[in-house]
């Protein structure tokens, strides 16, 4: 297993910086202008602009002196600063890339690996429900796929994406990804029997807690292989079902409201 770190900078309300865009900044040092640099980064000259923009943002001070005019043209190179960031950033991903290596012998047989305990650490969401599981089929069309992922032993879960999500993700049968399900999407259904709907997906399970708030409550289903599954209702309804811990309950939900993450 080849391990690469990556590292991506952000601040509140500043468009995230990552590898890619710092790649774009060295091309533009070596090319000596922004539209050479975008062109050997595979950018359109807007795109590399607003790239740079972003990270003039992020770090508060320009990265790039630019000239303009003369008998060769206009031309960019490296403020001190931009200088300092990249051989920052790449000390950061060297750093990071040689803790995961030391983590190696220690993770060997226990079924963890360096890509989902970075993921796990690291991947921030707002959604409720983030599983990990393994793609088992794809059905795709021109514009649509469904995509089934297993979370759990017994426990299959469908996204509806796009096929350009598709490519865009390298998504492919046997690939790791992560579920996302913001718990106000998943419906609760009572007993063991699946209720007859046309949500795509009905898991079953039992209920861990059933938390009950003024107006709201969480609802937790244990849905095998250590796997939960969290839905947000009313404190009403989870008072008229009856739930409790111990319960059979389906929890219920569209397959468009599912998206697909990767490491």
């Amino acid at each position: 297993m080849s391990i690469e770190a990556s590292i991506t900078l952000k601040t509140k309300n500043v468009a995230a910086v990552g590898r890619d865009r710092i790649r774009l900044l060295q091309a533009v040092a070596r090319e000596g202008s922004i539209a050479a640099g975008a062109r050997a980064a595979g950018l359109t000259y807007k795109a590399a602009w607003d790239a740079l923009d972003a990270m003039t943002n992020l770090f508060g001070q320009p990265l790039l002196e630019r000239r303009t005019g003369g008998k060769s043209g206009g031309g960019a190179h490296l403020t001190p600063t931009g200088l300092r960031v990249i051989e920052a950033f790449n000390r950061l991903e060297a750093e990071m890339a040689r803790v995961i290596r030391a983590l190696e012998p220690e993770l060997a047989g226990s079924g963890i690996t360096p890509s989902n305990l970075v993921s796990g650490y690291f991947m921030k969401t707002s959604a409720r429900n983030a599983l990990r599981g393994t793609i088992t089929a794809i059905a795709a069309d021109t514009l649509n796929a469904e995509v089934a992922v297993t979370v759990a032993e017994s426990t299959t879960i469908y996204a509806l994406v796009t096929s350009e999500s598709i490519d865009n993700l390298g998504l492919c049968v046997g690939r790791e990804v992560i579920v996302l399900i913001k718990a106000p999407f998943v419906v609760i259904a009572p007993g063991r029997e699946p209720p007859k709907i046309s949500a795509r997906n009905c898991v079953q399970g039992t209920v861990r807690r059933c938390d009950v708030s003024g107006v709201n409550a969480e609802v937790v289903l244990d849905i095998g292989g250590d796997k939960t599954l969290a839905a947000s209702i009313t404190a009403s309804s989870a008072k008229n079902m009856e739930l409790s811990s111990g319960s059979p309950a389906c929890a219920v939900f569209d397959a468009a409201h599912v998206l697909l993450a990767i490491d």
